[in-house]
Order: structure tokens, then sequence, then C-alpha cells
């Protein structure tokens, strides 16, 4: 396995939408190979989840980990072709932060309950019902697909920070 080079804001493939997969893609060596690199190289770098157009390629793919405990020690989901669908209306703003846009936090709105559809690294058709962490996280992922980055979604600037000055004036507010 390899750690992949992460695109940074500013590179063109993180506003290009992604190509959907077909199955015969997803069945080859190459493409299993770069699920296990994204995997490894989302874990190198600390993220909790990291779509192919980070990684330069313009595919509907992301891995995550899903859980309601970002630091619980489970596997990465692999996502490919996702939809998804609202569960309900209700929207909360959380922190957000992105491996193409490193030390940058933000307060964004995403829905709090969802249904995730796609595919999995097998080829097989998965639906995943998510709330609060695991749906932002889906979301998130799901957006650079479609060459959207989070400071897209900020309703306001007021709260676009550096990492250092996020745990400074900010992360104690959430700490309580």
């Amino acid at each position: 396995m390899s750690i992949l080079k992460v695109a940074r804001l500013g590179h063109p493939v993180l506003r290009e939408r992604a190509r959907p997969l077909e199955k015969s893609d997803i069945r080859s060596a190459a493409f299993q190979k770069l699920i296990d690199d994204m995997i490894e190289t989302m874990h190198e770098y600390h993220g909790v989840g990291l779509a192919a157009p980070q990684v330069h390629e313009g595919l509907r793919l992301f891995v995550a980990l899903l859980d309601d405990d970002p630091d619980a020690k489970s596997e990465a989901a692999v996502i490919i072709n996702p939809e998804i669908v609202p569960n309900g209306s209700e929207i909360e703003e959380g922190w957000e932060g992105c491996l193409s846009i490193p030390d940058i936090r933000g307060m964004v709105p995403r829905y709090t309950d969802i249904r995730l559809k796609a595919v999995d690294r097998t080829g097989r058709t998965i639906e995943l019902p998510l709330k609060n962490f695991p749906a932002r996280v889906a979301q998130h992922e799901t957006d650079h697909l479609d060459g959207v980055l989070f400071f897209d979604r900020m309703k306001s600037f007021n709260t676009l920070s550096f990492l250092d000055e996020y745990s400074r004036f900010w992360a104690k507010d959430t700490d309580e």
C-alpha cells in the first residue's frame, strides 16, 4: 500500500464533478488498490474521510469512518456512487475541517439524519442510516464528489479559523 498525495485548495480536481463507477471498474485490481491506498492515506493524515478527487482521481468514491465515535478503531467504510437522502429537515451547524484545506476549520450546516445509498467495494448495494457526526462526514465527502468544499456551505465566514485559533477561541465552547 502507498500514501497518496492529497490535492490542496486551488487544485482544479477539487472543483470537478467526479464520474460514476461501473461494476467492472470496481472489480479491477487497480481500483481495489486505490481503495486500500486511500484508507492508508486517510489514517496517515488522521482524517475521518477521504474522497477520490482529493487524491487526484475523479471518481465517485470515498472512504470514511462512519461510527458515532470518530476515535473508535473501526474499519473504514468504502462508499461508491453515493446518494444522500435526508430523513427530515433538521439541520445543525458543526465544526468541519478538510485534508485538502489543512489547518482551517469552520461551522457548516448539515442534515443531522440521512440515509446513504451506495455500492460497497464488492459491488453490493448498501443503504446506511446515519445521524449526527457520521451523517456530517458522509455529506462532506459526497460534496467532494460534486466539486463542493466545506466553506461553500458555510452561512458566514465569521467562524472560519486557523486550527490554532480554533483551539484557543472556539474549541473550549464545544468541550463544555
